[in-house]
């Protein structure tokens, strides 16, 4: 290390050297994904600061995603290296009796009654469904949970009223997804279906309901339900934590 580089480090915060410290000994594996940091009382030793000091550089590395922290455990590596313990083939599926179900065959369980609303379309979702904006929508949302694991998901439901012009629904609500599959089924629609995966920051009532540490992105799925001849029938919005899922695609 030059001396003008040690020196300008000498000039940062005590708060940010602790940060740039740990953040050097996660990344070249010093400290190992899942393992935990020095505690507090070590490295206000080792930089000769107080312990709020030490909270403040543990701070940015949690806003950066690089550390979870455990109340009443403390500090944990989240490495940028490691592999997801999570990997969930994407997709779906129809079975024999007609059921829809997803590709990794992951069954969910709504964790509160799916909440229906009546929604004007928004510019970018009415482009996806192919409406124009404002048009009326079926609107379902609900927290799911997965059987077997801690995974949760927030799922939302968009059906335009114009796609149930002439049916049944026009006088009921159709259900939301994926019992909306067989009833779409049922009026004659054959289904295929395209998603679109993006991720984004949540905003503070997501992180709340998936339990996301700080600075841990969400996956953005939208999966647009079309029939055989491209139209778009459905759309739904899944989030879904973005520090341990990796999601494939079979080609």
């Amino acid at each position: 290390m030059s001396s003008q580089r040690a020196s300008d480090q000498q000039k940062q915060p005590k708060y940010r050297q602790i940060a740039d410290y740990l953040r050097a000994g996660i990344m070249d594996g010093t400290y190992p994904s899942g393992q935990p940091l020095p505690s507090e009382e070590t490295l206000a030793k080792q930089f000769s600061v107080t312990r709020p000091t030490v909270r403040q550089g543990i701070a940015e590395l949690r806003a950066s995603g690089l550390v979870e922290v455990m109340a009443g455990r403390g500090g944990f590596v989240r490495s940028p290296h490691s592999r997801p313990s999570l990997t969930r083939p994407r997709g779906v599926r129809r079975e024999p009796d007609g059921r829809y179900v997803e590709a990794d065959g992951m069954r969910w369980t709504n964790a509160e009654e799916p909440t229906a609303t009546r929604t004007d379309a928004p510019v970018a979702l009415a482009d996806l469904l192919r409406v124009p904006p404002g048009e009326p929508l079926f609107t379902y949302d609900v927290l799911q949970t997965a059987e077997g694991s801690p995974l949760r998901q927030l799922h939302r439901t968009y059906v335009p009223f114009s796609v149930l012009v002439g049916t049944k629904f026009e006088e009921e609500p159709p259900p939301p997804a994926p019992d909306l599959y067989r009833a779409l089924t049922a009026l004659g629609h054959e289904l295929h279906f395209t998603e679109y995966v993006r991720t984004r920051m949540p905003m503070p009532d997501q992180a709340e309901s998936l339990r996301l540490p700080d600075g841990v992105p969400l996956l953005q799925l939208l999966r647009v339900t079309r029939n055989s001849e491209g139209q778009p029938l459905a759309l739904e919005e899944l989030h879904l934590p973005g520090d341990d899922l990796e999601l494939t695609y079979l080609l």
